[in-house]
């Protein structure tokens, strides 16, 4: 049974498959588990929770069906470009969802099966190890959106797999298979397409058994190369945020409403 304190949440699914092993389950899946406002919150500030929760020793998170999770929903990006109250709450979310998945001690492994992308994205490799199904789909998504790669990206991809790959996926927005993101070295694993959740949970089941000190300092210690990455990473994320008052952002979003390749102004304020 999951923790008491899981009740409150309204978009996270909870479950405990085994004792100290804490499931997240990004559940819509009629919409590719897409984030809405509450949702993009709730998986946000999930880590304190968990972090502060002494029966939990270790975390996976999941899509629900056949994909991760297809990013931030429609309504959301309408509400970030016309609300500018609503801009600047989902801007803090931005960055305060990966610091705090980097300050959460609990080890956290991912399991990815179809497309990832945008803030799930960034969850599924934020994890200290992602475990990516052949067939998955990883994408920034940002670009085709007409904004800077913000969520994540520009903070750990160039350590995973250097800054010439990383700038030729983010820039070109080329979306990357869990075969090739694991050659490239952004994922832990590969492994055949509806495997990925018994990989990640046999994974979890290992840690969870490990030594929580040894494990949780070393991960501590890992994140420091991301920390001193912390000034480019809130760079891109206030790059990001201002891109959506852009035109280009609205055109990007239009587009991808009507499914069409976006008709961009080929103007930059830089």
């Amino acid at each position: 049974m999951a923790p008491t304190w899981t009740s409150a949440y309204q978009r996270l699914v909870f479950q405990e498959p085994e004792p100290g092993i804490l499931e997240i389950i990004l559940h819509r899946p009629e919409a590719l588990n897409a984030l809405d406002a509450v949702a993009h919150r709730e998986l946000t500030y999930v880590w304190r929770d968990i972090d502060a929760d002494p029966s939990i020793r270790v975390v996976l998170v999941r899509g629900s069906g056949h994909a991760f999770s297809a990013g931030g929903d429609f309504a959301l990006i309408e509400e970030i470009m016309s609300d500018p109250e609503a801009c600047m709450r989902v801007w803090k979310e931005a960055r305060d969802l990966v610091y705090n998945i980097l300050h959460c001690g609990k080890p956290i492994v991912s399991a990815i099966e179809g497309p990832a992308v945008g803030a799930g994205l960034a969850v599924a490799l934020l994890a200290d190890i992602s475990v990516a199904a052949r067939g998955a789909r990883l994408l920034d998504g940002h670009g085709r959106l007409g904004v800077a790669a913000g969520d994540h990206a520009v903070l750990v991809w160039p350590l995973l797999m250097g800054m010439a790959k990383t700038k030729y996926y983010l820039l070109l927005n080329e979306p990357i298979s869990g075969e090739e993101a694991e050659r490239l070295g952004l994922v832990s694993l590969c492994v055949e397409d509806g495997k990925a959740y018994e990989t990640a949970l046999e994974i979890a089941r290992r840690l969870a058994r490990g030594s929580a000190p040894a494990i949780r300092w070393t991960k501590y210690a890992l994140n420091n190369w991301f920390r001193m990455a912390g000034p480019i990473f809130d760079v891109s994320t206030a790059l990001e945020f201002l891109g959506f008052q852009l035109p280009d952002a609205r055109e990007g979003l239009q587009a991808l409403r009507e499914k069409r390749p976006p008709g961009f102004s080929g103007k930059a304020p830089l």
